[in-house]
């Protein structure tokens, strides 16, 4: 049988693409990047706490819990606010505006939300591990929601909707208090997890980058990006930063890390969304980011070139978002604690 020289091409090309792209998983895998799993059930083993399950019914309840304003001392901030859902788990500002509208004090950018769940440290300084302790800090910080326990507990004790849902969604018996609430607020949280494209790459779709995304890859592990954004979060650790040089805006609030000056490293994962960036929120081009952290952690000079390759790949991680709408919240009684401004 005699095989024309265009398919014998054809077939050569194919089987160099196809270990082309092996090698890349490997080299991505043997970096440390992990995807998001395809299988709902390995997800649910990664997110899960089989001592509070995430159920449909404590997911629902959270939802509503983290777009209701009235947990607030002002009755007019929710976590949704400075972690809005349809604007990449942001607010947009430089550094965060809370109660009063009082911008943070130490000048920081809110964080995103999505994926938050694959993060082992939560705020710039980590202070907090999970998800569950890391929601009970804004609402009760004063240039944030501002609110007590005390506050939080008679808001959704006052609403005869919000007791008879804690009750379906755990038992009869339940005791909403502060620490109930905030959890169930973790457990909607645990859920906004965003695959992308770059997962299906990782996870054996060969054709789901580029040859152009494929090469930012490459170059993003090649430049050393992946040392400290690294995992299934590409971020969320604590990491040394100007590890190699001084960051521009450094002189912007007094943030300085935690007491060893480890700060968290932020997520890539729909980082086109999520401008603007650095703890500060003084950078709002994703390329001069990019080129900052080369000179600021790497010690070395990213050319506009290499890091417009980056950024290519870098927009490849934009997931796909777990479909929210507005939920329609309980109606306040006469017992729900009025606004204080």
């Amino acid at each position: 049988m005699k095989i024309s020289s265009v398919a014998l091409g054809c077939v050569v090309s194919g089987a160099l693409l196809f270990a082309g792209t092996n090698n890349l998983v490997k080299k991505a895998n043997d970096n440390g990047l992990v995807p998001i799993p395809n299988s709902e059930l390995k997800l649910l083993k990664l997110i899960d706490n089989p001592k509070d399950p995430i159920t449909k019914e404590k997911v629902m309840l959270g939802e509503k819990l983290y777009f209701d304003p009235r947990l607030s001392k002002s009755g007019i901030i929710s976590c949704n606010t400075c972690h809005n859902l349809g604007l990449g788990g942001v607010d947009g500002v430089s550094a965060a505006i809370g109660n009063r509208w009082t911008p943070n004090p130490h000048h920081l950018n809110s964080p995103t939300v999505y994926n938050s769940v694959f993060f082992t440290a939560q705020f710039w300084d980590g202070r907090s591990h999970h998800l569950a302790d890391q929601a009970k800090g804004p609402t009760l910080a004063s240039p944030e929601m501002a609110a007590s326990p005390e506050h939080i507990e008679k808001v959704v004790k006052s609403m005869p909707e919000y007791v008879k849902e804690f009750k379906y969604a755990y038992n009869d018996n339940v005791k909403i208090n502060f620490d109930k609430i905030t959890s169930t607020i973790a457990i909607f949280e645990k859920t906004l997890v965003t695959p992308s494209r770059y997962d299906d790459f990782l996870n054996g779709k060969s054709d789901a980058l580029s040859k152009a995304e494929k090469d930012g890859l490459n170059v993003f592990i090649d430049k050393g990006c992946a040392s400290c954004h690294t995992g299934i979060a590409l971020g969320g650790t604590m990491q040394p930063f100007e590890l190699a040089g001084k960051y521009k805006f450094a002189n912007v609030g007094d943030f300085k890390g935690d007491k060893k000056g480890m700060v968290k490293t932020p997520t890539l994962r729909n980082i086109t969304e999520t401008a603007p960036y650095f703890h500060n929120g003084e950078v709002w081009s994703l390329k001069d980011a990019i080129k900052q952290m080369g000179s600021i952690q790497l010690g070395i000079k990213i050319s506009d070139k290499d890091a417009n390759r980056i950024k290519t790949f870098l927009k490849a991680l934009k997931g796909r978002k777990p479909a929210i709408s507005y939920p329609q919240l309980p109606e306040s009684t006469s017992t729900t604690p009025k606004p204080v401004f």
